[in-house]
């Protein structure tokens, strides 16, 4: 096998010019989380109907995940993540000035259909000029903006508390807009190779083709079932685990020789209460998956020029191990031996992230690429959506998160299993 020519400089300018990008993406959708009491203290609202506030987002954005995938399929990918930045930007700093519940919830709506449009066509841009010998490693760096943000979104807590709720989203609303007006002189679609043309022709792409294309991919449907299967366990995660050890392991805290070994202080630090628990809950998940899109990007792009199943195979490892990790989470009595399940799934979380547009890339027409993820993403999302309501429904039940979790983690197991059924199409 050939080993593909290094890309060029601008190549890994595009992954750091839109890392900034992906950053504002989660830190401006879930910044909302954090400033609950401040903002329901001037705008009175229920329970439920703050709840509502991030319910819609998030099922607007997985509908319109396939429409902004083919927007940027169709036309210009640089065009799409323009006007998506500017359009939730803007919708971020007018959330600093509305004074209504509907208000709020318009402005939430109209971010879902922006922010919809940006993942798909940023990855699409970045494997356009990463083509082979860097496109794992190149996306997983971008993906580490998505955790970098959503790491960051607490900032939005501590800058309502010090300045109230309101100078968070103008500022950071601001700030994307801002940088929007930056990349419009930055941001440029790499240039067709003659020889690319025929593949990369749009005049004749339609909703209508994309949809035959896809339904017409065995990969594609297996791809489909494989993140069905992963966004059972990473939304459940994400909607279930500060909950899960606030129950099981408040009070924890070091003890014995680890105890012995440590600083009194950070005994006190480490110990699991009902307010820590969110922390723990975030930030093992979060920097294992940093070292996981890092470690698994430049694993994969190293394992695919010698097999051509390198990127799948990756993934696939990482969920098979993660997958008995979260059983073991739901059953394990010891904190240490959590803590350890956590970290590992956090490491092939990062795997998945890493791979799954080279993946996509690797099995479908290049013409499609950005409405395949796009619809992969509507299906983790909507899967997603369904297992954080079941795993409330199941508690309303009398029913524990030992269940959902273990189901979860079999979840896991099997979507590393269906990578397996994976066959590669070409290059990509």
């Amino acid at each position: 096998m050939t080993t593909p020519r290094d890309p060029p400089r601008y190549a890994w300018i595009i992954v750091g010019l839109l890392w900034v990008v992906a950053l504002l993406n989660y830190l401006d959708r879930l910044m909302l989380t954090s400033m609950r009491e401040w903002i329901v203290a001037e705008i009175p609202m229920s329970d439920a109907r703050f709840g509502l506030l991030t319910s819609v987002f998030l099922w607007i954005y997985g509908i319109v995940s396939p429409i902004g995938g083919f927007l940027a399929d169709r036309y210009s990918r640089k065009w799409v993540i323009l006007a998506s930045l500017a359009i939730w930007s803007a919708m971020t700093w007018l959330t600093g000035h509305m004074h209504g519940f509907q208000n709020l919830l318009l402005a939430r709506a109209v971010m879902g259909v922006s922010e919809a449009c940006y993942i798909s066509a940023a990855l699409a841009l970045i494997a356009d000029y990463h083509t082979g010998a860097t496109r794992s490693l190149a996306t997983g760096l971008h993906q580490s903006g998505l955790y970098a943000g959503a790491a960051l979104g607490g900032a939005g807590g501590w800058i309502a508390a010090e300045h109230g709720w309101r100078a968070a989203f103008t500022i950071f609303g601001g700030a994307g807009v801002a940088y929007a007006l930056l990349l419009l002189v930055t941001l440029r679609d790499r240039a067709v190779e003659p020889s690319d043309a025929p593949a990369h022709s749009k005049a004749e792409l339609s909703a209508g083709a994309a949809a035959r294309e896809l339904a017409a991919s065995r990969a594609f449907w297996a791809l489909i079932v494989y993140i069905g299967l992963a966004g059972t366990a990473f939304w459940l995660i994400n909607g279930w685990l500060p909950t899960f050890l606030q129950e099981r392991f408040t009070g924890w805290k070091p003890a014995g020789t680890l105890a012995a070994w440590l600083p009194a202080a950070w005994v006190a630090k480490m110990e699991v209460t009902r307010g820590s628990a969110g922390l723990w809950a975030t930030v093992p998940v979060q920097v294992a998956s940093f070292a996981g899109i890092l470690i698994g990007g430049a694993w994969a792009d190293r394992w695919a020029r010698r097999n051509a199943r390198g990127r799948m195979l990756i993934p696939a490892l990482g969920f098979c191990i993660a997958g008995p990790c979260l059983a073991l989470l739901a059953t394990t009595s010891s904190f240490a031996f959590a803590l350890a399940a956590m970290l590992i799934f956090g490491l092939g979380r990062g795997f998945a992230d890493a791979n799954l547009m080279p993946i996509v890339c690797q099995v479908i027409d290049p013409r499609f690429r950005a409405t395949a993820y796009g619809t992969l993403n509507f299906v983790g999302v909507s899967v997603g959506g369904g297992m954080i309501y079941a795993g409330g429904w199941l508690r309303d039940q009398h029913v524990g998160l030992a269940l959902p979790f273990a189901a979860a983690g079999a979840g896991l197991f099997g979507a590393g299993l269906m990578l397996l059924a994976v066959k590669p199409r070409a290059s990509g």
